[in-house]
């Protein structure tokens, strides 16, 4: 926040730094049983600094009025509609939380002997069973934290993989210009070389794209299935039939899962190794930075490297698995984020086959409604043809009167709805990324239409009025280049 937006920002609402009134107290703690002694008495003079002014000095009042505000000022799933694209911000049903919550998970110590944790070990065994099924896949690791390191560990158990066959040579892995963007840093991190292949002008992937590239150095084809132009890859069983041809392996992001449960499973497609990612598809709240978790789906020729350890069951116990010989090893602390588990194993069994399989039909259904909806007012960089979970527009229309994707976003915001992601996927130029999930109604998607639409007229009529915006929030436009850059991490003064 510069100077000029917190100026900006005391004038509407004072900060509760601005509130501080010396010798006002929030709390009363009780009186102090052992002998009070000084601060130098008990930290050497190297560590105490003498340049902090003091916190603020605020009643309790102040402090709780103060997070209740800057909580009505922050926009979320349970707020409004949160089209962001490729991020499947859907609604998600509270009783998964109250699940999740239940004294029995949340009681839990991660070093309890396996005898005591057998209701806990068998949910996770179950959600797995489930994500094979789900997937068409072999074997499950819950492990992984978040989509990321999902990816990670699927690369590093491909390396794993070649490195056990001998054939060190292969350190090249294709990924299109279409995928998610951890994708090529997930690859690199696991040793690999990247080679871009360039999706076709219907923005998918075809046969000769990749054969071309394929040569004895290639270990995998990472591709992002539906993809980021929100388009599936009707190619993908015959290109991944000429990949394993060559030797090589193919890995799906999975993250787009929402799109096809119950429809398509990627492992009948010729997929090796896949993550999926239960904070988008299956009912965990997310932003911020997490919670997450990344399970990661094999089939049997990459299941001896899942990392350790691995859930079994036998007569009618659960165990865990460390002796595994050639596991990548461990990936994260005791059981993995065990809380976005439960919820996820809470929904799919709530969804069942058949509503997990409508909720996809009902994602494409909402993408494909906005697509047409909008097609007149906003350029499709990739013909007038069907989506799937997430549709792609960019700013060439509106950009002749010299309103950019960023302007239009911005905008968004005094219509009440949060923006969709923009500038991604690279490969369109001032892309805007709309993804509307199932969980909107259609008078939901005809308010985020409409505000679409009134801001195409406003591009053209009176086009300052989207460069400025928004108008309705308590801040502008803040410096976000400057934030990233050269964060201010704590008050001052």
């Amino acid at each position: 926040m510069s100077k000029k937006d917190r100026k900006n920002l005391s004038k509407k609402e004072p900060l509760i730094f601005e509130r501080s009134v010396k010798g006002r107290e929030g709390i009363m703690p009780p009186a102090a049983d052992i002998p009070q002694v000084k601060v130098e008495e008990v930290l050497s003079s190297d560590i105490l600094r003498d340049d902090i002014e003091g916190f603020p000095e605020v009643s309790e009042a102040d402090v709780v009025r103060h997070f209740t505000r800057l909580s009505q000022l922050n926009f979320g799933i349970d707020t409004g509609a949160y089209p962001l694209g490729s991020c499947t911000m859907k609604y998600n049903p509270k009783i998964n939380e109250d699940v999740a919550r239940l004294a029995g998970f949340t009681d839990l110590h991660p070093y309890q002997p396996e005898e005591t944790v057998q209701g806990a070990l068998q949910i996770m065994y179950e959600l797995g069973e489930y994500l094979k099924e789900i997937t068409g896949m072999d074997a499950v690791t819950l492990q992984p934290a978040a989509g990321a390191q999902g990816e990670f560990s699927g690369m590093l158990m491909i390396r794993k993989y070649f490195e056990e066959r001998g054939e060190i040579n292969r350190r090249k892995v294709i990924i299109p210009d279409t995928a998610h963007g951890t994708n090529p840093a997930s690859s690199v991190l696991s040793g690999f070389d990247v080679v871009v292949a360039h999706s076709g002008r219907d923005g998918i992937l075809h046969k000769e794209d990749i054969q071309a590239l394929m040569d004895k150095d290639v270990a995998a084809l990472m591709l992002t299935n539906p993809n980021t132009l929100g388009l599936f890859e009707k190619n993908i069983k015959e290109i991944a039939g000429m990949v394993h041809s060559k030797g090589g392996l193919v890995y799906c992001d999975g993250a787009n899962l929402n799109a096809i449960m119950g429809i398509v499973k990627p492992g009948d497609t010729g997929v090796d190794v896949m993550q999926l990612n239960l904070h988008k598809t299956f009912s965990t709240p997310h932003g911020g930075g997490g919670p997450g978790s990344g399970p990661v789906a094999v089939k049997k020729i990459l299941e001896p490297y899942l990392p350790v350890p691995c859930i079994r069951k036998q007569n009618n116990k659960y165990t865990l698995d460390v002796n595994i010989p050639k596991s990548i090893g461990r990936l994260k602390g005791f059981y993995g984020n065990f809380g976005v588990l439960v919820r996820a194993y809470s929904y799919i069994s709530l969804m069942g086959k058949e509503g997990l399989k409508k909720a996809s039909e009902c994602a494409v259904l909402n993408a494909n409604y906005i697509r047409e909806k909008l097609k007149s007012s906003y350029h499709l960089p990739y013909n007038d043809r069907p989506c799937m979970h997430e549709c792609v527009f960019s700013d060439k229309l509106q950009n002749k009167n010299g309103v950019k994707t960023l302007d239009i976003a911005k905008r968004l915001i005094d219509y009440g709805f949060h923006p969709p992601t923009i500038y991604f996927p690279l490969i369109v130029s001032g892309a805007l990324m709309i993804e509307p999930t199932e969980t909107e109604d259609k008078i939901s998607l005809d308010g985020l239409v409409e505000a679409l639409k009134a801001i195409d007229t406003e591009s053209r009529k009176e086009p300052e009025t989207v460069k400025n915006a928004p108008h309705s929030t308590l801040l502008g436009r803040c410096d976000e280049v400057r934030a990233a850059k050269h964060p201010v991490l704590r008050w001052k003064g």
